[in-house]
């Protein structure tokens, strides 16, 4: 039995979220309706999982999931708007300091409106349960400055057989993706094209998080454009990112592996246009998304490289690629942007601070 904390300061969407979760294999074992009553129950209850909203009186979510994650740290899957600006970019902060996922929540908090994500929360909350997750401690030393990891310094742009960097990532892939585009440096030779298995109702938020927080210019793929070095295109929610020769193309496919965007398809597009040119990356994820568009990389004579099992939240997606003989190399996350580096020809230099 999966035992579970709801973290709210709406009664009615804890009284909802406890009807939904019965009959599910998940105990609501507790409830709190701010921040503080939150680390308190985490650490009288120990639960296998928190669910947590982000703006809530008394002490926000931002704040409690910093300081759980400092003293008593848990799975937490952080519930925020779509349509709130605000709660968005809290949510993001929230997966910097630990949390694993985020959700939306539904602007129609009826029962009936809650119901309609029962599907999408029970497998989240059953699948994020299971994670061991590590103490934070940024938290105890109150200080809530989201700091940067150094970033590779910026190098000469030289002749380089890399001409695209393909990556993709599914769950624990936000965190994992800031990690790695925060030591990247902002002249990297290549364009970068990204597919993340996110709500599409936060792709704009996480698009816009990357750009705010990383030196690399991040923007959402729009359909027809050039892509270009030193900028992030990210495929948006709910259409697959393509490339027909160095040119984006969005389309309305069919699901891949039950995703849209998929991995499979972006990597199996950037064979097509740019064959042994290509390095394609793969990060933390469940399933096995991306592993046969690895293979057509492969075939094209193109690079690989997967994150290592220690590094990743779920390593399912990586694990997939390992088992298909198709990973050049498995790599722990903190060393994939300097093989990035290497691998495109962006050279390397000293160590500087992060930002733009």
């Amino acid at each position: 039995m999966i035992k579970v904390l709801i973290v709210d300061d709406s009664r009615v969407v804890r009284e909802v979220l406890k009807d939904i979760l019965s009959d599910s294999g998940i105990e609501v074992i507790g409830e709190a309706s701010d921040g503080k009553q939150a680390i308190d129950l985490a650490r009288d209850l120990k639960p296998d999982l928190i669910t947590m909203d982000v703006m809530m009186p008394v002490m926000d979510g931002l704040t409690a999931v910093e300081q759980i994650m400092a003293y008593y740290p848990t799975p937490i899957l952080v519930f925020a708007s779509s349509l709130n600006r605000k709660d968005v970019n809290i949510a993001f902060e929230a997966i910097q300091l630990g949390a694993l996922d985020v959700v939306e929540k539904p602007d129609n908090l009826s029962t009936d409106g809650m119901k309609e994500m029962r599907g999408t929360l029970i497998h989240k909350i059953r699948l994020l349960s299971n994670i061991k997750v590590i103490r934070h401690i940024k938290g105890r030393r109150r200080n809530r400055i989201i700091e940067a990891p150094p970033a590779i310094e910026k190098a000469p742009i030289s002749e380089q057989k890399i001409k695209v960097v393909a990556i993709g990532a599914s769950t624990g892939g936000p965190k994992a993706v800031m990690s790695l585009f925060k030591q990247l440096p902002e002249n990297l030779p290549t364009p970068i094209l990204l597919v993340q298995h996110i709500g599409a109702n936060f792709t704009q938020g996480f698009v816009d998080w990357l750009d705010r927080e990383s030196p690399l210019n991040v923007k959402m793929a729009e359909e027809g454009e050039k892509i270009r070095s030193g900028t992030v295109f990210v495929g948006p929610g709910e259409r697959h990112l393509e490339t027909v020769g160095d040119h984006v193309k969005l389309t309305s496919g069919p699901m891949v592996n039950n995703c849209r965007p998929s991995v499979d398809v972006l990597f199996s597009s950037v064979a097509k246009s740019f064959g042994e040119q290509s390095l394609a990356v793969l990060l933390t994820g469940m399933g096995r998304d991306g592993a046969e568009g690895m293979l057509d990389i492969k075939k094209r004579k193109g690079t690989t490289i997967v994150q290592d099992e220690q590094s990743s939240t779920i390593f399912g997606m990586p694990k997939a690629a390992i088992e298909l003989g198709v990973a050049d190399k498995v790599v722990p996350l903190n060393d994939i942007p300097k093989e990035i580096v290497k691998i495109t020809g962006a050279g390397h230099g000293k160590n500087t601070s992060g930002g733009r």
